[in-house]
């Protein structure tokens, strides 16, 4: 049985009330160019409940001021941040955060740029190239996935939903380093609101897909 765990991303009206369903991640969006931008004060989560910071094309220093204050697990980069700004962010002594690195596929994508950035990762999180960064509602084309070259692993993300179970399954299937399922728009009321009882079901829809892997 593989472990794939779930981050629900874009938290903003109703994150106590999606923590309570135990997804692994909860991603808070620290960008004030998305409507789902997160301001205020950081709700009391559950332990095993890890907050992710999602920045784009934010400063080292507004990234470790978030980081510090809201007590990140993860930085998720999300905009078009260097190889060597990630090593200069890794290299920080004031925080322990993960770093995960964004990239958005269409329809092609040259897996040679990742290898740069490696040694500054715990993960990759391959998303859906669109109008917004982030949250399009609409997924790639995973087949490109095929060619993925490393041996990070990564998590997939873009317009998943309730409808895309059976192709989850599929690509849950294969050997690929796919270690969390990224969710966001496909359960959104309103942006940052999302449809808890809608979670619940993808969240018992993905352990039984795990208990067959």
């Amino acid at each position: 049985m593989k472990n794939i765990q779930l981050k629900v991303c874009g938290m903003k009206h109703n994150p106590m009330e999606v923590a309570a369903l135990k997804p692994d991640y909860v991603g808070f969006i620290f960008y004030e160019g998305s409507p789902r931008n997160f301001e205020g004060e950081m709700p009391s989560l559950p332990s095993e409940v890890k907050k992710v910071g999602v920045f784009v094309n934010a400063t080292i220093s507004e990234i470790l001021n978030k980081a510090t204050q809201f007590q990140l697990d993860v930085i998720q980069l999300h905009g078009d941040e260097t190889a060597s700004f990630c090593e200069k962010l890794a290299a920080s002594e004031e925080i322990n955060s993960k770093i995960w690195k964004v990239f958005g596929i269409k329809d092609t994508f040259d897996f040679s740029v990742l290898k740069e950035y490696e040694p500054y990762v715990s993960a990759f999180l391959f998303d859906t190239k669109g109008k917004e960064k982030g949250g399009n509602g609409y997924a790639f084309n995973w087949n490109i996935l095929k060619e993925y070259p490393s041996e990070i692993p990564f998590v997939l993300s873009g317009g998943i939903g309730l409808d895309e179970i059976k192709q989850l399954s599929e690509i849950l299937k294969t050997k690929l380093p796919i270690f969390a399922i990224d969710v966001n728009s496909k359960f959104e009321e309103k942006p940052g609101l999302k449809n808890t009882q809608e979670l619940q079901q993808f969240i018992d829809k993905l352990n039984t897909i795990q208990s067959h892997l």
